[in-house]
């Protein structure tokens, strides 16, 4: 199954959780141009399952495999076709783990809905195109798009923001200043530790826990965007919503803002170096849809992990019956964790691509 968004930059998933490879179709990227294949592995290493204990114990090497449109001159890849195409192989699969949930879908999950759109067609081993092991070929193209932003001096930078109900106090959404590192280092070590015990508490009791993560772009240019379906908001939503277990979203001070008045919520403009700049950054980088070259900050929530080892009410769909289900397999108890690096990548296409329709 194939899934696709973009327009000046085309993106198209492909693959399944247990199938063979997964991997992305890219097309519009600038040719002859060139981004670091050294790089982009170290960025998809972060994303990678099975480095720590608070992911899943499936273990993937996750080594990018450039197949198709790219001249490879040493670590660097250089573009010479509209499409590029790069895969990943999965290698570490158990299928066996995911006979029985054909018949008896687990709950929060994408295994009913699945069913009643395409029958038995889909292989939803380990959740098959609806994986969170999706965002693995999203991270690649991702990781292009970093490099060729930062190359137009944008920086795009996450976090965890929060585990449950655990979060830095520091941590504000009505809070200006920017973390500038991915993960746990940019929270202080007592929230932390707090974090990464929930998360553990969570998978010794067979159960998971949910999480918010912080993306955010410094320097992005002002004049990005526009009203209404032309709106930074509603170009990136729908990529940040195509991330498996995402939720909610937020801009700014996002749901903070309904319960302020507008003589707090408004951010005062000043000068700064010549430039408009705003004391305070409420609006997240960005005024009726377009970046006002404040840094722009969202904020993504992530559901707990579905699949849990505790026992969940569901049914047999072949017998129409009531059954109870213990999920086996190796999933992560808090997804939000390897989402950091994902929240980058879905950040850093949206922004490549309007970048490149305001040069046209």
């Amino acid at each position: 199954m194939n899934s696709s968004f973009g327009e000046k930059i085309k993106i198209t998933i492909f693959g399944g959780s247990h199938e063979p490879e997964i991997g992305v179709h890219i097309q519009g990227l600038p040719r002859f141009t060139a981004f670091d294949l050294k790089e982009l592995q170290e960025f998809l290493d972060e994303r990678a399952p099975g480095n720590s204990p608070f992911t899943t114990t499936r273990k993937e090497p996750d080594l990018v495999r450039p197949e198709r449109g790219l001249r490879i001159i040493d670590n660097l890849a250089v573009i010479t076709e509209p499409v590029v195409t790069l895969t990943i192989a999965n290698t570490n699969t158990r299928s066996e783990d995911y006979k029985n949930l054909r018949d008896i879908p687990r709950p929060g999950h994408a295994d009913y809905t699945a069913w009643i759109k395409y029958g038995n067609r889909l292989n939803m081993a380990g959740g098959g195109p609806f994986s969170a092991r999706m965002t693995a070929p999203l991270c690649i193209a991702g990781g292009i798009a970093l490099q060729l932003l930062r190359k137009e001096g944008v920086e795009i930078g996450a976090h965890l923001y929060s585990v449950g109900s655990i979060r830095d106090a520091a941590l504000n959404p009505l809070n200006p200043d920017i973390p500038t590192t991915s993960g746990f280092p940019t929270i202080s070590r007592e929230a932390g530790e707090k974090m990464k015990e929930e998360i553990l508490s969570a998978r010794k009791a067979g159960d998971s826990v949910g999480g918010i993560v912080e993306v955010y772009a410094k320097n992005c240019p002002a004049g990005l965007g526009g009203p209404m379906y032309d709106g930074v908001e509603s170009v990136l939503s729908p990529i940040f919503f195509g991330i498996p277990a995402v939720k909610g979203i937020e801009f700014g001070a996002g749901f903070a803002a309904s319960g302020m008045r507008g003589s707090e919520n408004n951010d005062p403009f000043r000068m700064e170096g010549g430039q408009v700049r705003t004391s305070t950054n409420h609006h997240g980088g960005i005024l009726g849809g377009i970046t006002s070259g404040m840094p722009i900050i969202a904020r993504l929530a992530f559901k707990p992990t579905p699949s849990i080892a505790k026992a969940q009410q569901s049914v047999s769909l072949s017998r129409k019956e009531n059954e109870t289900l213990s999920i086996r397999g190796r999933h992560d108890p808090c997804v939000a964790v390897r989402a950091v690096p994902v929240c980058r990548a879905a950040m850093a296409i949206g922004l490549l691509n309007m970048i490149m329709e305001e040069k046209e």
